[in-house]
């Protein structure tokens, strides 16, 4: 069986690294809030092309903690209205509605499975007051024009990169665009911790500041308490294992696409819709998942199983459709709820190789429906 995404061999390609690594803070005796983490934010912040990197302990609270330092700084207040794609994984929506913001979902682009910027723009209202742009399965959003749209109406713009790492529009790099941004190290990212761990990118001074003390029990001085924060804290041994992991980061993204432009230029089955790559993008997309669209999805969920590829899905149920926000589920998003019902996520990785690649296309082909 080909593994949909093996992390234990992606791990055994420098795991002498990262041996060190965890050695190196195990002898140090500092395991919270240490070099390591500063490192790290250090070298991410290079990577990315922004001022400022605030670790923390999760992708989801990234996003949490951006929304509640705004309201701290009074830019954001209860009531206030948050744009946002309805076909984005539950955690975007989670941290809006945690924050006692609104969430505005609207249809993404039909070709990208993006926010849609026509859309987004329709749904602006005098409430609304931030737009949080996901770049969903590694594509960036197409950030000039949500920053257009967010200067026209005055409004504050995080971007959702959890799934966007290395991935960049005309040089500029997923974190690097709006006032914040949300990356998500979860083990299966492009660049993925040994457990929970996340970051926020910012270019504004004052809001990371706010940012580490909320993320520190609300205080910069212990003891001292200048908000009612959380603890949500990047820890010494995750930073030193993704210190490593970014190294490799732009050498694997490479490794996807040229993975991905298999997969696009070998997949001929009339049944399956190929994701759409246009040539701004075919260079920056760093393909974090290779999302494919059948009618038939459980059938060709089967027949790729049976011919010994595993396959994922991503996601079943759109946010609107969980028992989470009951209050939505009568709620209409057509394009979103026909995205959720026909994707299937294929195999790729920094260590699938081509001939499995080959595999997978094989057995993608000879899917036959009508048989």
């Amino acid at each position: 069986m080909i593994d949909f995404l093996s992390l234990k061999d992606i791990n055994a390609l420098m795991e002498e690294e990262l041996l060190e690594a965890t050695a190196r803070v195990i002898r140090s005796g500092w395991y919270i809030n240490g070099e390591e983490v500063k490192k790290f934010e250090l070298a991410f912040s290079h990577h990315c092309g922004c001022k400022h990197t605030v670790g923390v302990a999760n992708g989801l609270d990234a996003l949490n903690l951006t929304l509640r330092a705004w309201k701290e700084l009074g830019k954001l207040k209860d009531g206030d209205e948050v744009i946002v794609p309805a076909n984005t994984y539950i955690a975007s929506i989670l941290a809006i509605t945690e924050n006692r913001l609104i969430p505005v979902l609207v249809e993404p682009e039909s070709g990208s499975f993006n926010l849609c910027i026509r859309n987004s723009e329709h749904a602006v209202s005098k409430r609304t007051r931030a737009i949080l742009p996901v770049h969903l399965y590694g594509q960036l959003v197409d950030m000039p024009a949500v920053m257009s749209v967010a200067e026209r109406y005055d409004l504050l713009v995080l971007e959702d990169s959890a799934q966007a790492h290395g991935a960049s529009l005309h040089d500029r790099k997923a974190g690097s665009w709006g006032d914040a941004s949300g990356f998500s190290f979860y083990p299966g990212k492009n660049l993925g911790a040994l457990g929970d761990a996340g970051a926020i990118t910012t270019n504004d001074d004052e809001l990371a500041e706010v940012l580490r003390a909320l993320g520190n029990y609300g205080s910069h001085q212990k003891y001292k308490n200048i908000y009612q924060g959380v603890n949500s804290r990047l820890d010494e041994m995750q930073a030193a294992i993704l210190s490593v992991k970014l190294k490799y980061l732009d050498m694997q993204n490479a490794h996807r696409r040229a993975l991905a432009n298999f997969y696009i230029s070998e997949i001929t089955n009339p049944a399956i819709q190929l994701p759409s790559i246009d040539n701004v993008h075919s260079l920056s997309h760093v393909w974090h998942l290779f999302v494919i669209r059948c009618k038939l999805r459980a059938e060709l969920q089967e027949h790729l199983s049976k011919n010994g590829v595993q396959t994922l899905i991503h996601y079943p149920i759109p946010p609107h459709k969980q028992h989470a926000y009951h209050a939505w589920n009568n709620l209409s998003f057509p394009l979103t709820e026909e995205i959720h019902n026909s994707v299937l996520s294929l195999p790729i990785g920094p260590t699938l190789s081509i001939s499995e690649a080959r595999v997978v296309v094989s057995a993608c082909n000879s899917f036959n429906p009508k048989l």
